[in-house]
């Protein structure tokens, strides 16, 4: 969810909140207010009301509500000491309305030549249920108005302000460390962005050095031991030649030729990951992996024939990737090379290509540990010419690609690449 999406939805939650709350407090106030000026009102009517019968004694005789807004009717004059002003919600049928309508009643006590009379005042009043579902709709209104103004304004002033957070964005999502471009700085007055710009260019700087740094002491080191173990190979192959050399010395000296050998293909292996992790193959196009696969099983055909292993080609649909070119010929070439170092001698290796999809099945007895076989230096087998890096290779190639390079054991070890979603 976007930021300004996100304050929005919070938003709207508070104030679905907020709202009932407050309409509840203004609810209760306002009818409060209400009875208060209702019962102002009964006060001064049950004053006109004493003013009349001063002047009209027959006032007094009034007991029905019928010609007006009030009833005297004669009481004791226990009760009317006992009595004390009552303001009381009622019900009374109008006439208007051919039902009961709810009313306002004040009752109290007057005396008039020793005699005492009790007397009824009552007003209209607002229906409450009335008055709950127009303040319901009218809070309702207010709510989805409050919520679309929030809209407009994310949408509008807050995109604005956040313009230049969303531009730093962009250009952070393009950068990249091997070709790294200054960033298009856009300066605001607003001292969080400013700080945030600064923070972020620094850091960059920062490590755009680092990656050159490590870039180049790692091109220096391949390039200054690759010399002397061309060098080193080179004079112990000379010395095997020697015919005076006795069995334990030409024993001793196969075993220093087969280490400097693993240790030259490991330091190969090692800077090809690091070149692939540094992003150093962004150039990409598509490739068509059943062409790259044909090929590829032709050259393998010798190295596998020497084990007594066949490579079977199985074209089930066209599946083609944009990637660099050498990267995919390096992923399957050390999936087909790592198949061929780990199936026993008579077995065949099924090559599977689909729509999108490339598998490579070979026979196993039992499962490879999930969690380890992609690791560096990882080894499925004792073998002194495995360097342990094949499918760590193959891994980095699988996602500086956006590639999924995933194992599954269903009675034969099958490797699979496909798109990532």
């Amino acid at each position: 969810m976007k930021l300004l999406n996100y304050t929005s939805a919070y938003f709207s939650f508070i104030l679905m909140i907020i709202i009932p709350i407050w309409a509840g407090l203004f609810y209760y106030a306002m009818l409060d207010e209400v009875y208060d000026s209702m019962d102002d009102g009964l006060d001064n009517q049950r004053l006109l009301i004493i003013s009349k019968i001063v002047k009209d004694s027959t006032v007094l005789n009034k007991e029905n509500f019928e010609e007006g807004n009030y009833s005297i009717s004669p009481t004791s004059e226990t009760k009317a000491r006992k009595h004390k002003d009552i303001y009381l919600d009622t019900l009374m049928y109008m006439q208007n309305e051919k039902d009961y309508e709810p009313v306002r009643m004040l009752q109290t006590v007057i005396k008039k030549d020793d005699r005492y009379y009790q007397m009824r005042v009552i007003t209209s009043m607002v229906e409450e249920d009335d008055l709950i579902t127009e303040l319901t709709n009218a809070l309702l209104w207010l709510y989805f108005g409050l919520v679309l103004t929030i809209i407009i304004l994310n949408n509008s002033l807050l995109r604005n302000i956040w313009k230049p957070f969303y531009l730093l964005i962009n250009q952070l999502k393009a950068f990249k460390l091997n070709n790294a471009q200054p960033l298009v700085l856009a300066r605001t007055n607003i001292d969080e962005f400013n700080l945030m710009q600064d923070t972020i260019q620094r850091f960059l700087n920062t490590n755009v050095a680092a990656y050159n740094k490590q870039k180049q002491f790692i091109e220096n080191a391949s390039h200054e031991l690759q010399t002397p173990l061309a060098i080193a190979l080179n004079k112990l192959e000379l010395l095997a030649e020697n015919n005076h050399l006795n069995p334990s010395q030409a024993d001793l000296l196969h075993s220093a030729l087969n280490n400097l050998e693993r240790l030259k293909r490991l330091n190969q292996s090692l800077l090809l990951i690091s070149k692939i992790e540094n992003d150093q193959f962004d150039k990409t196009v598509e490739v068509d992996i059943n062409a790259l696969t044909t090929t590829l099983i032709e050259d393998f055909n010798e190295q596998a024939g020497f084990y007594n292993l066949k490579l079977n080609l199985i074209n089930r649909g066209s599946c083609t990737w944009m990637m660099n070119p050498d990267l995919a010929d390096i992923l399957i070439s050390n999936l087909i090379k790592n198949a061929i170092k780990h199936t026993a001698k008579g077995n065949s290796i099924d090559i599977i290509i689909s729509e999108g999809q490339f598998a490579i099945e070979n026979s196993g007895e039992k499962p490879l540990d999930k969690q380890v076989i992609f690791q560096r230096f990882y080894k499925g087998s004792s073998s002194s010419e495995s360097t342990g890096l094949g499918l760590a290779i193959a891994r980095a190639v699988s996602s500086v690609s956006q590639l999924t390079l995933d194992y599954i054991y269903d009675g034969k070890h099958v490797f699979k690449i496909n798109k990532k979603e």
